[in-house]
């Protein structure tokens, strides 16, 4: 089980940019798929995007397309998500994830390791 620890989150205006960091614990970071996902107030947990243990692949909700980055850093054990242009709508606890067990990223049933989250408010 790899343990995450969330950072980065904050008050940003409209049209601002904001970088989450994602650190995990253990040796097997590198053989780890990693995301994230985001809960508003009164919403759903949703996906917002994920990469592939080598890097190699890259998968966001179509709304965060072109606004969002995730990337990763084998060698420091940590995950990143680059958030730019962000909207009122970005608003949400932001929830680092490891360990896909599935097939189907932008599923909550399929990621094995959860962090506490981080928040991020973007005022209008």
């Amino acid at each position: 089980q790899v343990q995450l620890v969330e950072s980065g989150g904050g008050l940003v205006q409209a049209g601002g940019s904001l970088r989450l960091s994602c650190a995990a614990s253990g040796r097997t970071f590198s053989s780890y798929d990693m995301g994230w996902f985001r809960q508003a107030p009164g919403k759903e947990r949703e996906f917002v995007a994920a990469i592939r243990w080598s890097g190699s692949n890259t998968y966001y909700k179509d709304s965060v397309k072109g606004r969002f980055t995730i990337s990763r850093d084998n060698a420091k054990n940590t995950a990143y998500l680059q958030m730019n242009s962000l909207k009122p709508e970005d608003t949400a606890i932001y929830v680092c994830v490891a360990n896909l067990l599935g097939t189907a990223v932008g599923s909550t049933t399929n990621w094995g390791s959860w962090g506490q989250g981080t928040q991020v408010t973007v005022s209008s």
